[in-house]
């Protein structure tokens, strides 16, 4: 119900977005007398204002279509390497021979955003590396006749693209994907895969959310899964592709996201309300290209998050050495081929210091000079994978770690 009143929401609204966005039009007319009086800047700002913040977003594009390779601009196409009902392997091809670049697989979170989060992460890693990532699908776009989607089955489809991509391969998982990129490596290192990845690195990932337990741990362990089943499990609403499909809103997850740091998205609305009547474009831009990537978000299968909340959040299976999948035991220990790198950052609030770390411990099949660990200080969860620190410190750690395992 709470998935139909939001969308009757939007649909009210959509009138009053019409008229904000014609009202606006007729203020920045370039002939208007009143766009350049202080009365006339203050309401374009307010219908500007209210304009964005009732606007849906949908799936922005990656926008990749050159990249710099040895000082000369060469092109960029992005490429289906492998399509799924569930998300598509996506190859970003440069128009360069470049045989010895590592092949580079970025597995996006399936965590309320768009695999677009990792659009900066992509463009630092383009010149020097051959790029892949998963391209999730939102769970409002697959129709309910089509199969489910669970943990389970995440770990498959990874262990598939592995397999597609060959052993040459080096993995990247930011935050939530970290435990099924482990345990898909565990699984193909335990069967002996020769096609089992050269190495891993694992950015600000929940593998043991009993370390330094954040706002969002704690939330996801006070509550049992019948709690999370009965308040955050909503069906689509009529008139999109996955009409009846259960889903965990990806609005829901956006509004839990932004109530943790409350005061701050405050701020800068309001900021970003200054800079529109004051005419500061540059301001604007920065925090408004953020925003609109923030507020971009999709749906996930109802059973990959119910899976996901009770296997990682709330019984810690992969750390206790439980894990199954299939009925497979994951054994981090059985890994003996993919190098291990894992990075945290100081301000983190969604995967505390420690609970990406913890992977070494469990991997104690593999040498220590196959073990390597970075924290960055003054970096919260996203600028350990996009930002100016991401570029300056933390993606020459990642691009020498693989280097030196490739």
């Amino acid at each position: 119900m709470l998935y139909h009143q939001y969308e009757l929401q939007r649909l009210a609204l959509a009138p009053m977005r019409l008229f904000a966005t014609n009202a606006l039009s007729l203020l920045e007319w370039p002939h208007n007398p009143l766009r350049h009086t202080p009365a006339g800047r203050l309401t374009a700002a307010m219908l500007d204002h209210f304009e964005h913040n009732t606007r849906a977003f949908g799936k922005p594009p990656f926008g990749h279509t050159h990249t710099v390779i040895d000082n000369a601009e060469v092109e960029v196409d992005e490429h289906i390497a492998d399509a799924h009902t569930w998300g598509n392997l996506l190859q970003f091809r440069r128009a360069a021979h470049r045989p010895n670049d590592p092949r580079v697989l970025m597995v996006a979170p399936m965590s309320g955003h768009f695999a677009t989060l990792l659009r900066g992460t992509v463009e630092t890693f383009l010149p020097d590396h051959d790029v892949y990532i998963t391209d999730w699908a939102d769970a409002r776009e697959v129709p309910a006749s089509a199969s489910d989607f669970d943990l389970d089955d995440y770990i498959d489809r990874l262990i598939d693209w592995f397999r597609l991509l060959g052993p040459d391969l080096h993995v990247i998982a930011v935050c939530q994907p970290s435990v099924p990129v482990l345990a898909a490596i565990s699984l193909m290192s335990a069967a002996k895969d020769p096609c089992v990845p050269r190495s891993m690195t694992l950015i600000g990932g929940p593998i043991d959310t009993r370390e330094a337990p954040t706002q969002v741990n704690q939330f996801a362990k006070n509550h049992s899964i019948e709690w999370f089943r009965q308040h955050t499990i909503h069906t689509v609403p009529f008139g999109n592709p996955g009409f009846m499909r259960e889903v965990y809103p990806g609005f829901l997850q956006l509004a839990g996201f932004m109530a943790m740091n409350l005061d701050r998205h405050t701020q800068a609305h309001w900021d970003m309300f200054q800079h529109l009547v004051d005419g500061d474009g540059e301001s604007l831009a920065s925090k408004r290209a953020f925003y609109e990537e923030y507020r971009a978000v999709m749906d996930l299968s109802a059973e990959y998050y119910l899976q996901t909340i009770q296997t990682v959040f709330q019984e810690h299976l992969l750390p206790r050495g439980l894990m199954m999948s299939r009925d497979r035991l994951v054994e981090p220990a059985a890994i003996r081929r993919t190098a291990l790198l894992t990075v945290e950052g100081e301000r983190d609030d969604i995967s505390g210091i420690g609970q990406t770390r913890a992977a070494h411990a469990l991997c104690t099949g593999l040498p220590q000079k196959m073990h390597a660990h970075h924290e960055q200080a003054k970096v919260g969860h996203y600028g350990l994978f996009n930002g100016r620190r991401f570029q300056q410190y933390v993606a020459p750690v990642i691009k020498d770690f693989i280097r030196k395992h490739g």
